[in-house]
């Protein structure tokens, strides 16, 4: 008798091969499914990491010339402003420093001033020093952000973190060269309408005046003194305050500079330039009492300065009172300027987070990703 299957009747699928099949098509889908899913968090993962990115980033990017214009802008607004602030103290500097009989001490000097010259006469050169001062902070905070990252590229992202106060003082040093050419002829100005009664009332007319009697020449007559005046205490002013700020960080305040309020960064900034400041007066101080002879006493020389003052009071004449005023306006200086980078979204001067720090630490972590 023959069996069924071999009289012309189609051979049945084993149940095991249709659950095979089943089971394939079902594992199949199953990782379809967890593809998605895994691309689908890889993605949020990214978007988050962006989002974050994003935040973290700050409004004004890096080493841009918008980022080094908004550096300038906020050099005006801190070196103009603060110097116009401290107008009565240089004033009374100033005419120390080139009338000692007449101005013994700093409080003789005030009295001797509102005696003659009333309330009025403590802003006289108000409109130099504004003008003078502003434009020399542009030069200076934005020059010094540009020149930090130029000798940071030239160091390279190995020695960077190795060089840096080297860094600092290059970079402070030829920001000020610049500076003071654009500061020189306001505070030549300044000086003859803070110390020569009659010379002029303000800057508009005491520049023509001055042009008239010593030629355009006569503007950059304290150049050379003005750079031996500013450009120590512009290294000591940067590299200072940098080195103060990053070991107040490190060892004075218990968590990292990114976690601390905005405010505790601005009075740290505050403490860092007051301290440097002091430590600026006191090595700028005998080129600040040349200039101010100079600036005074129509073709008078560095010898007759020497001469007239004598070594001690080169170094001493005007000192204590110079000390009070540059401590107090560096950390206004610095204060002011990290306020202003705050408020467009920059991260605050000095300490781990400085710029130049951040981009080299990217710049080495690409370097080692390519190796």
């Amino acid at each position: 008798m023959t069996s069924r299957d071999k009289v012309g009747c189609p051979t049945a699928t084993l149940p095991l091969d249709r659950l095979l099949a089943s089971l394939a098509a079902n594992v199949e889908q199953l990782g379809k499914r967890w593809e998605i899913a895994v691309r689908d968090r890889r993605a949020k993962e990214i978007r988050r990491m962006e989002g974050r990115k994003a935040e973290m980033a700050p409004a004004v990017e890096l080493h841009t010339p918008l980022f080094y214009a908004t550096c300038a802008l906020g050099g005006v607004l801190s070196t103009g402003l603060t110097h116009l602030a401290v107008t009565p103290l240089d004033l009374v500097k100033c005419n120390m420093q080139v009338d000692p009989n007449k101005y013994r001490d700093i409080s003789s000097g005030f009295g001797v001033l509102l005696q003659e010259q009333g309330l009025g006469g403590f802003f006289k050169g108000w409109m130099a020093t504004l003008v003078g001062y502003s434009s020399q902070g542009a030069c200076k905070f934005g020059f010094y952000e540009y020149f930090k990252k130029c000798y940071s590229d030239i160091a390279g992202p190995e020695n960077a973190d190795r060089l840096k106060t080297v860094i600092y003082l290059a970079a402070s040093a030829s920001a000020e060269v610049i500076a003071d050419i654009a500061l020189c002829p306001m505070e030549a100005v300044k000086v003859r309408i803070q110390t020569q009664p009659g010379f002029a009332r303000c800057l508009t007319d005491g520049l023509p005046k001055l042009v008239q009697s010593e030629g355009a020449f006569g503007l950059y007559k304290g150049l050379l003194p003005l750079w031996g005046r500013q450009i120590p205490y512009t290294m000591m002013k940067f590299a200072c305050f940098e080195t103060i700020v990053e070991m107040v960080y490190k060892h004075a305040v218990p968590k990292p500079k990114e976690e601390c309020s905005k405010p505790l960064q601005l009075a740290v900034s505050f403490a860092g330039g007051y301290i440097a400041g002091v430590l600026c007066a006191a090595v700028s101080h005998p080129a600040d009492n040349l200039v101010s002879f100079l600036n005074n006493a129509k073709g008078a020389t560095v010898a007759d300065a020497i001469t007239t003052l004598g070594l001690w009071g080169l170094f001493t004449r005007g000192l204590p009172l110079r000390i009070i005023m540059v401590g107090t306006l560096t950390g206004a200086q610095w204060a002011t300027y990290d306020a202003f980078k705050v408020f467009v979204g920059l991260p605050t001067s000095g300490g781990v987070s400085s710029s130049y720090h951040a981009t080299s630490t990217l710049r080495q972590v690409d370097h080692e990703k390519q190796n």
